[in-house]
């Protein structure tokens, strides 16, 4: 993760919203690694996703038509109980080359048992969690506007 060229670390010109994105750059095909990438968050707050009726679980994404295709998911997680992990619907989403918002339901992640008011890691990810053997692709992502939402109604 981060950009090497700016103070910031971050990314300053392919950007969805304010000043930076988080750049992240995936090769699951490095001798000596595992075969996906992630890039995880400890939380310290908000930790309580069930906090003024939050439904949803928002980012943004831009990847790269030179990008390979491989799976983008998230995982949320809290100190009790299994990690969550929910993968993008679509299998090329690492090759979409405009800023595309993938919402989450917060419900996805209750059904499956995270305890939502006490959420303590964020990871996103691209591969198969947990490959250690399968060679995967690579590619650069960014992402930003990582958020919590009320339910929202379509705009018309």
């Amino acid at each position: 993760v981060g950009d090497e060229d700016t103070a910031s670390y971050t990314e300053e010109t392919i950007v969805h919203g304010g000043r930076h994105s988080m750049p992240l750059s995936y090769d699951n095909d490095k001798q000596g690694f595992a075969k996906y990438s992630e890039v995880e968050l400890t939380l310290t707050a908000p930790r309580d996703w069930t906090e003024e009726g939050v439904t949803e679980l928002s980012l943004w994404f831009y990847g790269g038509s030179a990008n390979d295709a491989e799976p983008l998911y998230v995982v949320v997680s809290n100190s009790v109980g299994n990690p969550v992990i929910v993968v993008h619907d679509d299998a090329a989403a690492a090759q979409v080359n405009k800023w595309t918002e993938w919402v989450i339901p917060l419900q996805t992640f209750t059904d499956q048992g995270v305890n939502l008011t006490n959420v303590d890691k964020i990871t996103i990810g691209l591969g198969t969690r947990g490959n250690l053997t399968t060679p995967g692709g690579s590619g650069k992502m960014y992402f930003d506007d990582i958020r919590l939402y009320r339910p929202r109604e379509a705009a018309e």
